[in-house]
């Protein structure tokens, strides 16, 4: 595992993308004229809002069960199912943004890979541990 750093990768990634979408966040509170700390007021404010803490949620799922799943049943498959969190995260986002209606496809893309790392990391214990 020496020189492979993908994991800590892909979870940096991930908290870059949320940091973004914070950024993301603030500009659009000054863009529509939100003073903190309304949370609502404007749709289009809102959405960016929704989008930040909606990724705060499935982040507090996703990097317990990516280093766990990737440490202790496969490392290749959980960081690149990382990967793939990352790119949904960004679908949703565009999606969410454009029209809510539009989020589907990234959120459940982002429900799937958390549930198999979740799952695939309790199924992988229980089978080292018999």
């Amino acid at each position: 595992m020496y020189g492979n750093q993908g994991l800590e990768i892909v979870t940096l990634l991930a908290l870059l993308e949320y940091s973004i979408l914070g950024l993301m966040v603030g500009q659009a509170r000054h863009k529509y004229g939100v003073e903190a700390p309304a949370t609502t007021g404007n749709p289009d404010f809102e959405r960016h809002f929704r989008v930040h803490m909606n990724t705060l949620e499935s982040l507090i799922v996703f990097i317990p069960a990516l280093w766990i799943f990737s440490l202790s049943v496969n490392y290749h498959f959980g960081v690149a199912l990382g990967l793939l969190f990352v790119i949904a995260r960004i679908i949703y986002a565009l999606g969410y943004l454009s029209a809510p209606a539009k989020r589907a496809p990234g959120a459940i893309a982002t429900a799937v890979i958390n549930a198999i790392l979740v799952l695939g990391s309790l199924i992988g214990i229980a089978i080292k541990a018999l």
